[in-house]
């Protein structure tokens, strides 16, 4: 299976002024192109070549692992904004951070504690389980 970034879903420039466009254009069109191809490079021949992106994070290791785990990231990490997007959830998600962490403000101060104390690229996410 042939990789391929995933498809922004808004303009460069349209997370501006939160996130620049020349901070899209570099982390998008350098980082995450370079996540993917080498992902593409190093499954050939491997039990991964046919893979989906998700298999290869949770059965490899090594630098199979961390290029699939970076592009898994980028892929998530660039379709979570939109323009004029941020702010308090509402609905079932506002109900079950509630639920969980007693309020969005101590959610909001665990969720950057965890990226902070995060060695390395500080990357966390808000995930949800059975």
């Amino acid at each position: 299976m042939k990789f391929e970034k995933v498809a922004l879903p808004y303009a460069t420039d349209a997370l501006e002024p939160v996130i620049s466009k020349t901070t899209v254009e570099l982390h998008y069109g350098k980082h995450h192109q370079a996540y993917v191809d080498n992902l593409n490079k190093l499954i050939v021949g491997t039990e991964f070549e046919n893979a989906d992106l998700e298999t290869i994070v949770k059965k490899s290791s090594g630098a199979i692992f961390n290029n699939a785990g970076q592009t898994l990231n980028h892929n998530l990490y660039f379709t979570s904004f939109k323009p004029n997007g941020g702010g308090e959830p509402k609905g079932k998600l506002a109900e079950a951070i509630k639920s969980q962490f007693g309020s969005f403000d101590k959610f909001k101060e665990e969720f950057n504690a965890a990226g902070v104390s995060l060695f390395g690229s500080g990357w966390v996410w808000l995930a949800k389980d059975a």
